[in-house]
């Protein structure tokens, strides 16, 4: 084999690898684009699509469904690239927020740790403002509780308020779990994690059921994901706050298993579960913003499913169960409008107890609850007022053998 063939299988293999690495970094950002989307090019720079590039995403739906830019790396697969840096929204007014944090249903010890670390960071701002020293201030926090306890909703409230006091500066929440941030082969799990850092940068990263990270098996890599996620909060300390949540026990055990993630994380703040009366609250502000209506006899009813549902506050899942409940119904309201002939605007938003028992599976109960609402809506009878039907008169009862002899000797005594 001469020279010149030699160089012509050299440039064919440089060729092939350039594909590879072309087709393996669209695939890495492929995988990023899954969860978190891609950022949205300006006008004046977007470039047209091409085939082997990714079709671009709009951007993520945070905080009430404003627009926020996702800051992960670009989709040329290199992690130094950041997405263009859209404008973040002004800060709320902390009053506001302190406002829809009295709102919420229960949640009183959340509520009374959440005021303490607002006067807390309001003081430490105040301080670097006068030039006065300051101790090093650790916002990330460690959420425990059953699910439906109300995580989730304070976290997000947390990042807005954070953006109001000016700790963080966009003030978006993202979410994630283990999937989101461990991948399946050696050196990838550094990068995605990164990737879902990047795009959490100047707001809260949120990672539910956190110690699942912690999986201890020989090829499991989620201790690179812990790793990372160390490294990224120490380099970004100035702009993330990171909120791990989960179940009490299993937190605990997550938290001290490193002692990175114990020196990093010291406040815990832990959701109890909502008692019959605050869970049968979050029904009524449902349908208070649906606009359904229940009288005070259906709401009884209400009251004794949840009671009956709610056997264990895990399995039902505390406000998140009451939502499922309150589906069930509309469903049942759904196909008991369906099958009538002329549905008014009252039909639409009222709550009957047949809606109720069909949903708790009391299918006989409900067609009793049919019938006595049909006698409540009777027409009346003429004459203004409605006539009692009367029960049918029985039928003589037949006489006896005795007293039909006693009969027939009499009638055969007579002259």
């Amino acid at each position: 084999m001469d020279r010149k063939d030699i160089s012509k299988k050299d440039q064919i293999i440089l060729q092939q690898l350039d594909v590879i690495r072309t087709m393996t970094e669209n695939n890495l950002s492929r995988m990023g684009t899954d969860f978190w989307g891609h950022p949205a090019a300006p006008p004046e720079t977007a470039k047209p699509q091409t085939p082997d590039a990714p079709p671009s995403a709009p951007p993520l739906k945070t905080d009430g469904g404003k627009e926020r830019s996702d800051n992960s790396a670009a989709s040329t697969g290199n992690d130094d690239t950041k997405a263009p840096e859209q404008t973040a929204p002004p800060p709320e007014k902390i009053e506001d927020l302190q406002l829809e944090l009295e709102g919420y249903i229960g949640l009183t010890a959340i509520k009374k740790e959440v005021k303490n670390l607002i006067n807390m960071v309001t003081v430490y701002q105040l301080r670097k403002e006068h030039g006065l020293p300051t101790t090093d201030l650790s916002l990330h926090m460690v959420f425990s509780g059953n699910p439906g306890t109300g995580k989730t909703t304070v976290a997000r409230l947390m990042a807005r308020i954070y953006h109001s006091l000016g700790i963080l500066s966009k003030g978006q929440l993202v979410e994630v779990d283990r999937s989101g941030l461990v991948a399946g082969y050696v050196g990838q799990t550094a990068i995605k994690t990164t990737r879902v850092v990047n795009s959490a940068l100047g707001g809260v990263l949120f990672i539910d059921e956190a110690y699942a990270l912690n999986g201890r098996a020989e090829n499991d890599f989620g201790q690179e994901a812990i790793d990372t996620l160390l490294k990224a909060m120490e380099d970004h300390r100035d702009d993330l706050v990171v909120i791990v949540a989960g179940y009490d026990a299993l937190m605990d055990d997550f938290i001290h298993s490193n002692p990175g993630l114990e020196s990093r994380f010291n406040r815990f703040l832990h959701f109890d579960d909502y008692n019959l009366d605050e869970m049968l609250s979050i029904f009524d502000m449902q349908c208070k913003k649906g606009c359904y209506q229940l009288d005070e006899e259906t709401r009884e009813m209400v009251r004794d499913f949840i009671q009956e549902e709610n056997t264990n506050s895990i399995a039902f899942g505390n406000a998140r169960g009451v939502r499922n409940i309150f589906e069930q119904i509309l469903v049942n309201q759904a196909n008991r409008l369906a099958a009538q002939d002329n549905v008014s605007r009252d039909d639409l938003m009222k709550i009957t107890p047949r809606d109720i028992l069909t949903a708790r599976g009391m299918d006989e109960d409900a067609e009793s609850a049919v019938s006595s609402e049909a006698e409540k809506q009777a027409p009346p009878e003429p004459g203004g007022l409605t006539q009692k039907k009367q029960a049918p008169v029985p039928p003589p009862a037949e006489k006896s053998r005795a007293e039909k002899n006693s009969s027939a000797v009499k009638e055969h005594e007579l002259p």
